[in-house]
């Protein structure tokens, strides 16, 4: 289960203190036009030491690419890249060879395969990421062809939250931010909730909201295919990740089916719904309306503070962790947030237009 997606589907492989991480990309349609500059953009957003609220290990995170592409044109055939590692601290996890992390990965991993690399975590670190970023970056750029965008930003951290909707913002100043947050104010005070957790050796979570704009009607694939189930699929493959939810969700509950429903009408000859309480998703299907949803990060795992736990052979005993590690995911998962929603919604226009007739 390395491989995401149907039609258009990435292979990733790779651990975190490893020579690199890399992937391939099948399915991507020919003639796509990569721009190499917005893909390793993308590589930079979500890559270590970029701002004072990441961790400071310091990687270039320089994609290569070995195959797939001709003349700055994908050919159709497998697309296969690399992100060699250059700054690994292996050393920084010595003292956790035979300890169990709490919260982390050390555990299942054992118990699942028998065997675990220590370093970092290995394939469940979050460095595996930078896989979903290429793929994304790549079905971006082929959702462009399509007037299709996705922009995701942070709207919580720990309790401070924006309090209006996504159209009341100017998502196009969300980079302006440390922590990707489109209200300067609040921004602000969540960068200073991390700091000052980060000064006491802990850490906090929060949310993502990511909203896509210009997908066609017709989206989605009956019963358990659907669309949202597919986006909530890719969002909880994502390190941290806790809880999804599309258009309204857990508010729904508190309205009345007549005050809930998307009501129908005539907008000029085209068919409109003067809300759009269902997150621009029915019966599983895209419906033409604007999709959004959110995304619940855990704090991150790794602290810097004492901790009880037990050792692989069940004795008792206190852990202090060592590196360079986030105080808080969410600046660096908004650029996967918006990878995965990209690589979903790609695969699933690949897969409506193998229906129709040529």
């Amino acid at each position: 289960m390395n491989s995401f997606g149907n039609i258009f589907r990435l292979t990733s492989f790779g651990e975190s203190h490893g020579p690199g991480i890399g992937g391939v990309i099948d399915g991507c349609p020919a003639g796509i036009e990569l721009d190499l500059d917005f893909i390793q953009h993308e590589l930079d957003r979500r890559k270590p030491g970029q701002s004072k609220l990441t961790t400071p290990r310091k990687e270039n995170d320089s994609v290569q690419f070995l195959s797939g592409i001709f003349e700055g044109k994908t050919t159709g055939t497998p697309i296969g890249f690399m992100v060699w590692n250059n700054n690994q601290h292996s050393s920084d996890y010595d003292n956790m060879k035979n300890v169990f992390r709490p919260s982390h990965a050390d555990y299942t991993y054992k118990k699942k395969y028998g065997i675990r690399d220590h370093r970092g975590g290995g394939r469940s670190s979050a460095r595996e990421t930078i896989a979903r970023c290429v793929g994304g970056a790549i079905a971006k750029l082929a959702l462009r062809r399509y007037n299709m965008s996705v922009q995701a930003f942070t709207s919580q951290v720990g309790d401070i939250k924006l309090d209006k909707t996504y159209k009341e913002y100017d998502l196009d100043v969300t980079e302006n931010t440390f922590v990707r947050c489109p209200d300067p104010i609040k921004a602000a005070e969540m960068e200073n909730l991390i700091m000052d957790v980060k000064s006491q050796g802990d850490t906090i979570g929060g949310v993502i909201t990511c909203v896509a704009k210009g997908v066609p009607a017709g989206l989605g694939e009956p019963v358990f295919g659907k669309l949202h189930a597919a986006l909530g699929h890719a969002m909880l493959t994502i390190n941290a990740v806790k809880g999804f939810e599309y258009g309204d969700g857990f508010e729904a509950p508190l309205f009345k089916g007549s005050e809930h429903n998307d009501r129908f009408f005539n907008d000029r000859g085209e068919i409109n719904t003067h809300t759009n309480y269902s997150g621009g998703i029915q019966g599983g299907i895209s419906n033409g309306k604007d999709i959004y949803f959110r995304v619940a990060f855990k704090s991150v795992a790794t602290i810097l503070m004492e901790q009880e736990t037990v050792t692989i052979d069940g004795e008792e005993t206190i852990l202090t962790a060592r590196g360079r590690h986030d105080a808080c995911v969410l600046p660096r998962a908004v650029p996967i947030v918006e990878a995965m929603t990209a690589m979903t919604l790609l695969d699933y226009l690949l897969l409506q237009k193998s229906r129709q007739f040529l």
